[in-house]
């Protein structure tokens, strides 16, 4: 047998779902045994076991100062970093809070504000650190992961797909629950992972998985006025999981960040370009 895989998990600002569906893998961890030490995994385990690691996957956005400054200190200890989920990829739902006085949002939740102690936005691991692998989803795909993990110790490139839910539809034989029904559907622009679960139960997709390359956003936007949604709707439709994601953050309006410019992302401009509502025929 030769030298296992270190292996660390770490948790920031998140709901624990995604390290969830690291412990629902169960026989597959046991097969993987023999090749994976776990050496820190507080979701499962106290045992703790220092660094240097060979892969340390990370959940949830950074929120603290305390946060910030730690990613930096796992990034020194890690051979490579997996971020996994909405919230490590681009902040959240707990994001919402970029867009408007966080400040107000304490006042109004805490019953002593002064205790609190947070920054102004939630914002995406790959904001403090540098990133090898995203692997997106709320929460994500846990053969996905399971593939990932596979790839590294097998030194090949993961296969995860990065075609569009719609694609998922086709392959399961959906009707378009948009063109069919008129339901408002953000699978043509989210990237697969979930096997289509929401369309298939006719239900549209509320892109649980981001948005997947080179997508039209505004083409989509077109669409979902010509389905008879609002200014309103459509900004509600893209400001959940993703919000904060430099795709969806220029479709969405409540934006103190996006009017000046940028997404809480330092590094990445975002052009604010949301389409008129098309004129009706007469």
């Amino acid at each position: 047998m030769g030298k296992k895989l270190k292996l660390a998990i770490w948790k920031f600002t998140s709901c624990d779902g995604c390290q969830l569906s690291l412990l629902d893998c169960e026989d597959e961890l046991l097969t993987l045994g023999d090749h994976i030490d776990i050496c820190k995994f507080l979701e499962a385990t106290k045992t703790e076991r220092n660094g240097p690691y060979d892969l340390s996957i990370i959940e949830g956005s950074i929120t603290t100062k305390k946060e910030a400054e730690h990613v930096q200190k796992i990034r020194e200890k890690s051979k490579y970093v997996l971020v996994i989920g909405a919230c490590a990829i681009s902040g959240g739902i707990q994001a919402l809070k970029n867009f408007k006085d966080h400040k107000e949002f304490i006042r109004c939740v805490y019953a002593s504000p002064q205790y609190i102690s947070t920054l102004e936005t939630s914002s995406a691991i790959s904001e403090h650190i540098k990133v090898d692998f995203e692997l997106r989803g709320c929460p994500i795909n846990k053969y996905q992961l399971l593939e990932i993990i596979k790839a590294f110790l097998q030194k090949r490139k993961a296969n995860i797909p990065t075609y569009s839910v719609c694609v998922d539809c086709k392959l399961k034989g959906n009707i378009c629950i948009m063109v069919a029904s008129g339901t408002p559907c953000l699978g043509p622009i989210t990237q697969s992972g979930c096997d289509a679960i929401c369309p298939s139960y006719k239900r549209g997709c509320y892109a649980c998985y981001g948005p997947k390359e080179n997508i039209n956003a505004p083409e989509l936007v077109k669409q979902l006025y010509k389905l008879g949604l609002t200014d309103i709707a459509i900004e509600q439709l893209f400001a959940t999981y993703h919000c904060a994601d430099i795709e969806f953050a220029s479709i969405h309006k409540q934006k103190k960040m996006v009017k000046k410019g940028t997404t809480n992302c330092k590094t990445k401009k975002v052009k604010v370009k949301l389409k008129v509502k098309p004129k009706q025929k007469p």
